[in-house]
């Protein structure tokens, strides 16, 4: 049997914009609390929410934004960046999200790239001064598309919400009647390993319609109130979790505008959340926390774990200990809006803990052989590739490295190593780039990280490959230890793979750390770990 799956064809996909989404969820549920900003106590009700977006939509006309301009927006969460979010659906402008972690050198790059003409900034966030920022990327003597920056909480920002007030009525339903499902209204900067980051352009077809499946699946309702700790400038926090409450009449609770362990615990308790998201470092995170007991979690329901591969012991805890009975695992990548793969509610406990679930519907997957291209057998390693509504329309004009992504049949290749089993259910083996051959065996670092999982003293692992003189390539293990475990050396390591693991995937080299180096949406950089790894062991 093939490694080739097709998503159900309901529920329909929703033939319409976000912002004539939100109109018509608003008409619906226009008394229920559709967002609560946990950090300054401000809540909006579904009703308030549209008047706000709208009021804000016509302040970006008056200031001459037209439909398809670029407006960026540089800010960590808060009920903002919601607010920018559906005006600029509104108003028909392309958002770019810019991340809150980018420094001169990245932001003026993604501004030039993608042709921003208005920015939405924060001042700043942690130790960001992102006002003197923004000012040494204008002063550089690039020419910069930017024409105007507002910055959130001081006069530019009431400015440009008001400027609207005196348009005819008729101004913002007069745009929104020119918008078409498939108009692009989001550029998602991919954190590429190598090089400058990609430009993933998406529409209104592809993000509203991925985040309304992805909460189909989890069964959220206008009854639901979803704590949103992921960042919103990534499809995880925007679509899964904006797109998602929105499309749904469901509440979107921001915790803070980083994420916190304290603080989101606290949140679930007090708002009394039924559903969470996370990346397993922010689980880990939570129930590693001294006080995890003391939190009343017994609100949560649901919530979707993604970002990277999901520890077995983990999703085990936020089963038992969180209450999280029908929590999900999602796969995708923002090329894909993201989600292609999702473990469903009534799953047992064994398909949300080995796999990342099947394939969503109206989206088709199939794992091919990356050196024939021809579609693998089920049970044999292949490169995941996923197409549907939900692929990109490209990236921004870069129509050359959209055509070495999207083949001619649409079929989005993801340069992850997949395995589909007998039953459709998809397992993630590793990337492509992170597969070890170590004297001609192909080792997968994914099945060697669950392995050490399973140490007791272990809090997180991660697994690389560096280079070997004799094997090509050897096994490196990054620990992170349990609070008050003795650090493991590589000969303890070794003792406790004896006998259990294959000779050759038995890590020869062991180091202890404090963190691993990571993007802000939790995943992991390989790349650099395999660096600094062969510089610490003499190994470059």
């Amino acid at each position: 049997m093939e490694s080739y799956a097709q998503g159900e064809s309901t529920p329909p996909l929703l033939e319409e914009t976000i912002g004539a989404n939100l109109e018509r969820v608003a008409a619906a549920h226009g008394g229920r609390e559709a967002l609560v900003e946990v950090a300054t106590g401000r809540r909006w009700t579904y009703a308030e929410l549209d008047a706000d977006v709208d009021r804000l939509a016509r302040g970006l006309l008056a200031a001459g934004v037209a439909k398809g301009d670029r407006v960026g927006i540089w800010a960590p969460n808060c009920a903002e960046w919601t607010l920018v979010q559906y005006a600029t659906a509104k108003a028909g402008a392309i958002l770019v999200n810019v991340n809150p972690a980018y420094r001169t050198h990245e932001l003026a790059y993604a501004l030039q790239q993608s042709g921003t003409s208005l920015l939405v900034s924060a001042e700043s966030f942690k130790t960001s001064d992102y006002r003197a920022m923004v000012e040494e990327v204008r002063s550089s003597g690039d020419a910069l598309p930017l024409e105007r920056v507002v910055y959130l909480g001081t006069d530019e920002w009431t400015t440009l919400v008001s400027g609207g007030d005196d348009l005819p009525e008729t101004a913002l339903p007069d745009r929104m009647s020119t918008l078409e499902p498939g108009d692009p209204i989001n550029i998602q900067y991919t954190s590429g390993t190598t090089g400058y980051p990609k430009g993933a352009t998406l529409s209104h077809r592809n993000i509203l319609n991925n985040g309304y499946l992805t909460t189909e699946l989890i069964d959220l309702t206008e009854q639901d109130r979803l704590a949103i700790p992921v960042p919103f400038y990534h499809c995880f926090g925007m679509v899964m979790g904006n797109l998602g409450c929105t499309s749904h009449g469901a509440c979107m609770v921001i915790p803070g505008p980083g994420f916190d362990p304290t603080v989101t615990l606290r949140t679930v308790q007090d708002e009394r959340c039924t559903a969470v998201y996370g990346v397993p470092t922010m689980f880990i995170a939570m129930q590693s926390h001294p006080d995890f007991g003391s939190y009343d979690l017994s609100t949560l329901r649901t919530g979707i774990m993604a970002g990277s591969i999901c520890p077995v012991e983990v999703m085990k805890r936020c089963v038992e200990d969180m209450h999280m009975a029908e929590v999900a695992i999602a796969y995708g990548m923002t090329e894909t809006s993201p989600v292609s793969c999702q473990t469903r509610t009534d799953d047992d406990l064994e398909r949300r803990t080995a796999t990342i679930g099947r394939v969503h519907p109206h989206v088709e997957v199939k794992v091919v052989d990356p050196a024939s291209g021809g579609t693998a057998p089920r049970g044999e390693t292949g490169e995941l590739c996923t197409r549907g509504y939900s692929v990109m329309l490209g990236y921004w004009q870069e129509p050359e490295k959209t055509a070495d992504a999207i083949d001619e049949d649409g079929w989005m290749h993801t340069g992850d190593l997949a395995v589909m089993r007998e039953d459709g259910y998809t397992n993630i083996v590793g990337r492509i780039k992170d597969m070890v051959i170590r004297g001609g065996e192909n080792v997968y670092p994914r099945e060697i990280e669950e392995f050490l999982y399973g140490h007791p003293d272990v809090e997180d692992v991660q697994v690389i490959g560096v280079p070997d003189q004799r094997y090509g390539e050897e096994l490196c293990a990054w620990v992170k230890m349990r609070a008050g475990a003795e650090p493991l050396d590589a000969d303890a390591v070794r003792a406790f793979c004896e006998g259990r693991l294959s000779h050759y995937k038995i890590p020869r080299y062991v180091m202890v750390v404090e963190e691993f180096p990571m993007t802000v949406t939790g995943k992991i950089r390989k790349v650099q770990m395999r660096e600094e790894s062969a510089a610490r062991l003499g190994l470059a």
